[in-house]
């Protein structure tokens, strides 16, 4: 088997379920967990699934990942408009990137149509909800699968 797939989700995601339920679902972010690893399974991949609501938790966490995961899928939240720290960790990273978001940014306030993380990303998910999860583990069972 590979080497894991990182899942990093950031600030007041560990809110999801109780958190405007009308942006972003009912799905705890514990149950998001147990999807995730679930699919990663039958894709033949390992999940490593976090959440922090401290941006040098996450830098140390992609610095970590630099030599020991297949790719990254990160839902970076809030960070995503405002950390180009987080872009600078993520561009030492020569395994895949998703940026995901469960919300369109796009179609929201316009402070959110920027990214920081874009610039690093090999993809973007956005605005499917929870589903962009699991949307985003095949995707990078697809990528990793394809660089094997």
């Amino acid at each position: 088997m590979t080497k894991p797939v990182l899942i990093i989700n950031g600030p007041n995601l560990n809110m999801l379920g109780t958190r405007e339920p009308h942006i972003y679902g009912s799905t705890t972010l514990p149950q998001l967990k147990a999807q995730c690893e679930e699919r990663g399974q039958k894709r033949g991949i390992n999940i490593d699934f976090r959440q922090s609501n401290s941006e040098a938790e996450i830098i140390g966490w992609i610095h970590d990942a630099i030599e020991t995961v297949s790719g990254i899928i990160i839902n970076p939240a809030a960070f995503t408009h405002t950390s180009v720290a987080i872009l600078d960790a993520l561009n030492m990273i020569k395994q895949p990137i998703i940026e995901l978001h469960i919300s369109n940014p796009h179609k929201r306030e316009p402070f959110r149509h920027h990214s920081y993380v874009t610039f690093a990303a090999t993809a973007l998910i956005c605005g499917l909800g929870v589903n962009g999860y699991l949307v985003s583990v095949d995707a990078m069972a697809d990528i990793v699968t394809e660089q094997s």
